[in-house]
């Protein structure tokens, strides 16, 4: 995978899109915080699908792109208080297993809402076909992926401006390979498996 153009691809999109994104960003936020976190999961969703149709179609991101996929609400709670849960629980048996939590759920469900948001999947299929995703080979691209995201999310969280440039950088990144990795899928689904030839008739022979 090249993610030297998969980071310029992040880098350009966010340039091209700074105003809007930064909005979009500081407004999800907001409304993150006013909410006590209640509507972050599925203002993410709308966050991501505006920023997909960014990357994809060149369609500009607006604020109201946040609440374009409210349907979503419950399936996308309920998924990430397990999430939190999850995290919670093995920060609480100890550090390391916390942090292998975290990582272990970015690494199999960063393509989650894409999935639910792009091809209306539903929650449990849209697992399935991220762990697949995710375990596509060579397996060292998700772990690079995963290492990149966590880092720009991080730079962000420390920073408390940096989060508006880096949140959308990050999410271009990971909807970039997503882009590459969803259209991978669907040719070896065209393709169809390999058919062996027919066997030589009596007549061949």
């Amino acid at each position: 995978m090249d993610f030297k153009m998969h980071l310029e691809t992040a880098w350009q999109n966010t340039l091209q899109f700074i105003v809007p994104v930064i909005l979009l960003t500081l407004v999800q936020m907001v409304v993150a915080i006013f909410s006590l976190g209640i509507l972050l999961p599925v203002t993410t969703a709308g966050y991501m699908q505006s920023l997909l149709l960014a990357l994809r179609d060149g369609r500009e991101p607006k604020i109201g792109d946040l609440f374009s996929e409210m349907r979503l609400f419950l399936p996308l709670f309920l998924f990430g208080l397990v999430a939190m849960l999850a995290v919670t629980l093995g920060f609480a048996l100890f550090i390391l297993p916390g942090f292998l939590v975290t990582l272990f759920i970015v690494f199999a469900t960063i393509y989650v809402v894409p999935l639910m948001t792009d091809q209306k999947m539903g929650l449990l299929d849209a697992l399935k076909g991220s762990w697949e995703m995710a375990m596509r080979e060579p397996l060292a691209d998700q772990i690079i992926l995963m290492v990149l995201y966590m880092v720009l999310i991080s730079l962000g969280s420390s920073i408390a401006v940096a989060v508006l440039f880096t949140q959308p950088l990050a999410t271009f990144l990971v909807l970039s390979v997503y882009e590459e990795r969803l259209n991978g899928k669907q040719d070896v689904i065209e393709q169809g498996p390999s058919v062996p030839p027919p066997p030589p008739t009596d007549k061949e022979v």
